[in-house]
């Protein structure tokens, strides 16, 4: 418990400090916490700084887990009052320098040598800093120029003392409150914790970043800047210098012309292409990590920055989101329960038709209208009271995809309010669908696969009599079974037993041929195809005989 308190006593005082009891709504919270609250306001002192600028300095001085988490709440203006918004916009690329920094210094440090026969210039001056690391600009002897990216030297110890806390109060609100259990939160902030710890380290970073490179290198969606390879360490990434606009210059955007409407378009594309094409998605697009190219403002281009943190999908997973999608797109909300059913995520005796009708309640008031009309909030809100009803478990391995679309929609709005974020992703995903979800793609795949999957065909007599030994050897245990039933108990007794006998080598049939009729056959779903119909006629035999 002594975790738990001094972390959120030290947050208490932070909030108190920068006056958030006047930002967050007291109304929901118990008359004896209202009381208390009303009482230590009349030590506290007005503030001077307007709502926005304390709301930043709260999530500033508690650190990078803080910060990270106003950066996702600055996209949000639809939640969020205009002056909020604005300060946490703040925190994207304007958190305060790192105090005395030589980045000179630094870079002879990470080099093991003086940074001059790497460099021909280096700024002191950051052009921009965030909540784990700060950038600077640079020159090489080549002329090329390029951005250093710095890491915090306390950003580790602070972001593993927070997220240390997070997993503890995370646990104990597991513990003590039932309803909970459904979000998993341990699992999802220990996964969360994962995610920051890999932004600590610049060579993982720039892993992803020379993938994303290649994967949009042929692409008009995405500009990725080279990273030099040979000049990044983990606490230090050299990239390529780009130039192009903020996405939230909104103003500057529009003063050059700027297809809003291409844009947001595009945006949709791109997110979708990473997720269902290259399964590769940048997860941490808030408008610090995105510029635009303006070169041709009719067909204007991202630029991806930071991709420290980028998400992938299980192919069930992948497969299982896309069928969804479509589902939804057609309003086959019938199709919507029963894939929720199949893949895990509500129990699967839950009502199918009460779960369409409130699937149905909850989807129909987000077609036919523009983004600026919809609150996906509200959307959110309702998923998670459906989710209670049905005891719906949140999906942790999908929760950067969540987060993403989270900053995806955020974006849109800004941009061009009346795209229909539904309508553009639906042809993408339908197409998806048809090139992936097909005879002939499974037999490419297959033939992909290489020769251990061939030869698993070659042997496929072989376990075929294999299969007919074991299945003999149930039907002699069976046999020897009833027998001794039929010695020791009266006959109806016996029958009873082949009828249940009988009626459980059907069930077993059935979870056989579960995923081979219903999910379609895969490679490996053969001899389940063929296991399923042995069963299926043994036990048919034996209650037929009763």
């Amino acid at each position: 418990m002594l975790r738990l308190w001094r972390p959120t006593l030290h947050i208490l005082g932070c909030a108190l400090r920068h006056r958030i009891d006047l930002i967050v709504p007291t109304g929901a919270l118990p008359k004896l916490v209202r009381l208390l609250l009303v009482i230590v306001r009349l030590f506290l002192r007005s503030p001077k700084a307007g709502p926005g600028e304390r709301l930043r300095a709260f999530c500033v001085e508690l650190g990078p887990v803080y910060i990270k988490l106003g950066q996702l709440l600055s996209t949000r203006h639809d939640l969020l009052d205009p002056d909020l918004a604005k300060g946490l916009a703040q925190l994207q690329d304007q958190v305060p320098a790192i105090e005395d920094f030589d980045i000179c210094g630094f870079v002879s440090e990470q080099l093991d040598a003086g940074w001059e026969g790497f460099f021909a210039e280096l700024e002191q001056q950051p052009l921009a800093c965030a909540s784990i690391a700060q950038v600077h600009a640079g020159t090489l002897p080549g002329g090329e120029r390029v951005v250093v990216k710095a890491v915090r030297p306390d950003a580790k110890q602070q972001i593993d003392q927070d997220m240390s806390f997070v997993v503890a109060a995370a646990t104990f609100i597991d513990q003590h409150i039932l309803a909970s259990r459904r979000f998993h939160l341990p699992r999802l902030m220990r996964d969360h914790w994962d995610v920051l710890r890999d932004e600590l380290d610049m060579l993982h970073e720039a892993r992803n970043q020379t993938q994303l490179r290649r994967n949009f290198a042929e692409s008009n969606l995405l500009y990725v800047p080279r990273v030099y390879d040979a000049l990044t360490r983990p606490h230090m990434l050299v990239m390529e210098r780009v130039e192009g606009v903020p996405i939230g210059n909104i103003e500057e955007l529009a003063a050059r012309g700027v297809n809003f409407k291409v844009l947001a378009h595009k945006g949709v594309e791109t997110f979708f292409t990473q997720v269902f094409v290259h399964n590769f998605f940048h997860a941490d697009m808030h408008p610090g990590n995105i510029l635009i190219d303006t070169t041709d403002p009719q067909d204007p281009r991202y630029i991806a920055l930071d991709c420290a943190i980028v998400g992938t999908l299980p192919e069930r997973d992948q497969k299982y989101l896309a069928l969804n999608l479509v589902a939804f797109f057609r309003r086959d909300y019938a199709e919507v329960a029963r894939l929720f059913k199949t893949s895990g995520w509500i129990p699967y005796d839950a009502d199918p038709e009460e779960f369409e009708a409130v699937i149905r309640e909850v989807c129909d008031p987000i077609f036919a209208k523009p983004l600026a009309e919809i609150s996906f909030a509200e959307f959110v809100v309702k998923l998670f009271r459906t989710a209670g009803q049905f005891n719906m478990e949140l999906q942790p391995q999908l929760a950067l995809l969540q987060k993403t679309l989270l900053y995806i929609e955020g974006l849109g709005r800004a941009l061009y309010p009346q795209l229909d974020l539904w309508q553009t992703a639906q042809p993408f995903v339908q197409r998806w669908v048809a090139d992936r979800l097909n005879p002939l793609t499974a037999i490419i795949d297959w033939l992909s696969s290489g020769p251990d999957s061939w030869q698993s065909l070659l042997r496929l007599p072989e376990t075929i009599e294999t299969l007919q030994h074991d299945v003999a050897s149930l039907e002699t245990r069976v046999a020897r079974q009833n027998l001794y039933l039929q010695t020791h108990m009266s006959g109806r007794g016996s029958q009873r037993l082949k009828r249940y006998s009988g009626a459980g080598l059907i069930l077993a049939s059935l979870i056989l041929l579960w995923r081979p009729l219903w999910e379609g056959i895969s490679t490996g779903d053969d001899i389940s195809m063929l296991a399923g119909i042995v069963s299926a006629l043994l036990g048919s035999a034996l209650v037929v005989r009763t």
